[in-house]
């Protein structure tokens, strides 16, 4: 399998974040859009957002870097992944 350029996984994340968490009226996010400070994402979906990019990238996340600050927005989440992802 190639490997996702950032681009595609900025867009990956920001669509399943979207489709699996947000009702219909709060899709307006972007990249930078904060998820959890913001309410969009819990600690519940954050730990399925975890499994779920995990899954996808064949990676292991420490939890120690598993933290609501990372996945604070799509691009701090793609920042993350690209630190195991290689």
């Amino acid at each position: 399998m190639e490997k996702m350029d950032l681009d595609e996984m900025k867009e990956l994340v920001l669509n399943y974040v979207k489709n699996e968490y947000l009702d219909e009226e709060e899709l307006d996010l972007d990249y930078d859009t904060p998820l959890i400070s913001s309410g969009y994402v819990d600690s519940f979906s954050m730990v399925s957002l975890l499994v779920f990019l995990e899954n996808k990238f064949k990676i292991k996340i420490p939890p120690s870097k598993a933290t609501p600050e990372a996945f604070d927005s799509v691009n701090r989440i793609v920042a993350l992944v690209n630190q195991y992802y290689v």
